[in-house]
């Protein structure tokens, strides 16, 4: 029995080692396909050799970049949570709250961000959106008064009083008083005629909705920003990644230098050409990392995250999809979608209804009241019996009419109608500078379409030139230098791709904002060969987007 026990453990630990051994390789794996084109035709024998020493390298790379994730800084602990719908370690502190110590200020954990989750975290965490909700809640609440004036006031008063003296006469007997009188009265008034009302609730109206029309504008603006700054953090980790392969490929470049000056068949030259394109690798690797961490640190501050926890983003970095709208179409969804329109036409109104309040306060109110009232008496007064009662019930109306104010009537009427004209020049002024800025997406967005396909072909390009750069260098035909020129192009060739994939999703996103229009999303499964994308002057013109122009390129980016 002990025996078949141990022999289930053991296999159980073989299993579970295999099964390390396969998620720790993946995704060395998945980064060696996209340089395989740097060293896919070297001979047999180097070939071999190359590929060893670069899986070599890149495992100890990865090892590093293990440890280096499980410590953030120097004594920091990371944390991966595995459950990606599970945003409550995302919730915010309350408004008040403050750090008791400073290792509460420490990172803890990167929780794995989805793109997703960012705008319904922005929704969820923002302070400045709680800003806007308060000032709905408070215009909700002026809105409510300001009706209120339509419906009669109805004020109670009573009024117990209790009375003890005594009066000393020289002429006549003295007396003493001892008295109770309690009085009890209702009086209610209603506003029959009164001009400025209605002007004032429709003015609270306008500033109610103004209010929610704003809170979208800000919140559509918050969303825009930590969905760009989520790109910005995928290009920084991006470039993270471009660093350290560099750097494998410097370092290996460097060796191979070293190895043939050795051997009498290299030259110094070729050695110090190798050492300095290593150091600017280097420097741009922790260039990328400063990125990633700036990166990192703006989108917890827009997400309003704990200070412990950083965002690590995990969604795929790929092209999120293409516009299928013309220019036309998009500027007339635009001029419908855009609060900003609509915050201007309120305050046209809000302007009008102050004109109109201001003249009402010229003109006749008549309001009408009832009083009823009852009182009780008990006691003396002056050796006087005074028990008794009284009831009274009165009814009347009251009309009140300022025939002169000297103008200022007439002055604030005047003072909102300029307002108002100023509104309608500003929503003349917003509309323009919606058309343009439309316009400028639409056209960045194509511009961006071409960038990706230009700086994929470049990359296929530079990989192939680097390739046949190291042959020659190995056959002897070439020098150093044509090998660390040809690996300083890709590794520029793949920032600018970098680049232009953050460029195009941040245009995209842009113009999603700008417009109200959704982008089409680009099919996993889009297979176009390279020789379908072409660039035309069709591009810039101002109709929708191919999809083989820019879904293409992250099919051919898998293909790689």
């Amino acid at each position: 029995m002990r025996l078949k026990t141990a022999k289930i453990l053991f296999i159980v630990g073989v299993l579970l080692q295999g099964g390390n051994s396969i998620s720790a390789d993946e995704p060395r794996d998945a980064e060696s396909i996209a340089t395989s084109g740097r060293h896919s035709s070297l001979t047999k024998t180097d070939h071999i050799h190359y590929e060893i020493s670069f899986t070599a390298k890149r495992k100890e790379n990865a090892n590093v970049k293990i440890a280096q994730e499980s410590n953030l800084q120097s004594n920091v602990f990371s944390k991966i949570l595995l459950n990606k719908n599970d945003t409550t370690k995302l919730k915010a502190k309350p408004h008040l709250y403050l750090p008791n110590q400073s290792a509460d200020m420490r990172v803890k954990e990167l929780y794995p961000l989805r793109i997703e989750q960012v705008e319904q975290l922005v929704e969820q965490n923002s302070p400045e959106l709680d800003i806007y909700r308060r000032k709905i809640e408070q215009e909700g609440y002026n809105l409510k008064q300001t009706k209120s004036g339509l419906l009669p006031t109805i004020d109670l008063n009573a009024s117990p009083q209790y009375y003890v003296g005594d009066e000393y006469n020289d002429s006549k007997a003295d007396t003493n008083s001892e008295r109770l009188k309690t009085s009890l009265s209702i009086e209610l008034n209603w506003s029959l005629l009164d001009p400025a009302r209605s002007a004032e609730i429709a003015a609270a109206k306008d500033s109610y909705e103004k209010a929610k029309a704003t809170y979208l504008i800000k919140l559509r603006d918050l969303q825009l920003q930590a969905l760009n700054t989520y790109f910005l953090l995928q290009k920084s980790d991006e470039g993270v990644r471009i660093g350290e392969e560099s750097i494998l490929a410097s370092e290996i470049s460097l060796k191979d230098a070293k190895t043939r000056f050795e051997s009498g068949l290299g030259t110094k030259l070729e050695v110090l050409e190798a050492e300095t394109q290593l150091a600017r690798d280097k420097q741009l690797l922790t260039s990328k990392q400063a990125d990633q961490k700036i990166n990192r640190s703006s989108l917890s501050e827009i997400l309003n995250l704990q200070e412990s926890i950083r965002p690590k983003a995990i969604s795929p970095r790929q092209i999120i999809g293409f516009w299928n709208s013309t220019l036309e179409e998009s500027i007339f969804s635009a001029y419908l979608f855009r609060e900003e329109l609509n915050t201007l036409r309120l305050d046209i109104s809000i302007n009008k209804s102050n004109a109109n309040y201001a003249l009402a306060n010229s003109q006749p109110k008549i309001s009408l009241f009832n009083t009823i009232s009852k009182s009780y008496t008990e006691g003396e007064y002056a050796s006087l019996d005074v028990d008794g009662s009284s009831f009274n019930n009165t009814v009347g109306v009251n009309a009140k009419w300022r025939f002169f104010d000297g103008g200022k009537a007439n002055a604030k009427y005047k003072l909102s109608k300029s307002k108002a004209k100023e509104s309608e020049a500003r929503f003349a002024n917003k509309r323009n500078a919606i058309r343009q800025e439309v316009s400028e997406s639409f056209f960045k967005l194509k511009n961006a379409s071409q960038d990706l396909v230009t700086s994929r072909l470049e990359i296929i390009s530079t990989k192939e030139s680097l390739r046949l750069a190291r042959l020659r260098f190995k056959a002897g035909v070439g020098t150093q230098r044509e090998v660390v020129n040809n690996q300083r192009d890709l590794t520029a060739a793949e920032v600018r791709y970098s680049d232009a994939i953050t460029s195009y999703n941040t245009n995209l996103t842009e113009l999603r904002r700008k417009t109200g229009m959704d982008y089409v999303a680009c099919e996993n499964d889009t297979k176009v060969p390279i020789q379908k994308i072409e660039i035309s002057n069709d591009d810039l013109s101002n109709s929708s987007f191919p999809e083989s122009n820019v879904c293409s390129n992250m099919a051919i980016n898998n293909q790689d």
